[in-house]
């Protein structure tokens, strides 16, 4: 069976990068190979790949069969694009300085192609930063035109409750000044009223000797029944 280029599964869970190795196609992936030619890591844009190109393009002349995958990293890497015109150059379809001369336009038209990718990456990738930043901002001033909204809505009501409480306590005055002022006359009056009433307690020694006269006269009723003792003896 011909020697397999493919792919060795290395790294961590969900961050898994590859190893392109040169194997038996019996053997199991993760297992024994014979020689590594590159790695690839799926995990950045555009993917990384380092590769030997003249190790890879030796294997490919020996028959060496790549899987699908190590099929499209070889062609993104000009390997089977190479191959291809040294074989044109075995069947006399051009010499070798030809071949050169293609293959260097052609990788120069790859490298500004994948510069290309990688500008607008990056461009695409700015203006999304861009646009998250604005919608952050006005998200940031909205906010604060309600909080500042709130809190004018808040001191207005503040103003408004003093206001309030000063109307209410210039009436509550005002009833307090009234009702001393009505206090006044009423004490006043009571005050001229208080002589009528304390005219009675001048007949109080009267009463006193009406008080005293009393026993004076119910005296002589008492004396005839001592009299009327002395006569039953």
């Amino acid at each position: 069976m011909p020697a397999k280029i493919r792919l060795q599964r290395q790294g961590r869970k969900f961050q898994a990068i590859y190893s392109i190795v040169v194997a038996d196609s019996r053997a199991p992936r993760d297992g024994k190979f014979i020689e590594t030619l590159g790695q690839y890591n799926p995990n950045t844009n555009p993917a990384t790949i380092v590769l030997d190109f003249n190790k890879a393009l030796e294997w490919l002349q020996n028959g060496a069969q790549p899987t699908d995958t190590c099929r499209a990293i070889l062609s993104y890497k000009g390997v089977l694009y190479k191959k291809h015109l040294l074989e044109g150059v075995k069947k006399g379809a051009f010499d070798e300085a030809e071949a050169e001369k293609r293959f260097q336009a052609w990788m120069t038209e790859k490298e500004q192609k994948v510069q290309a990718k990688k500008d607008q990456i990056k461009s695409s990738k700015d203006n999304l930063d861009k646009s998250r930043m604005e919608e952050e901002t006005k998200i940031k001033e909205a906010r604060a035109a309600e909080i500042a909204k709130k809190r004018s809505d808040l001191i207005a009501k503040e103003e408004a409750e003093e206001a309030g409480e000063e109307v209410a306590e210039e009436p509550a005055v005002e009833a307090t000044e009234a009702s001393e002022e009505t206090e006044a006359p009423a004490e006043e009056a009571k005050a001229e009223e208080a002589p009528a009433e304390e005219a009675p307690a001048e007949e109080a020694p009267a009463e006193e000797a009406k008080a005293e006269e009393a026993p004076a006269e119910e005296a002589p009723a008492e004396e005839p029944k001592a009299d009327e003792k002395k006569k039953e003896d």
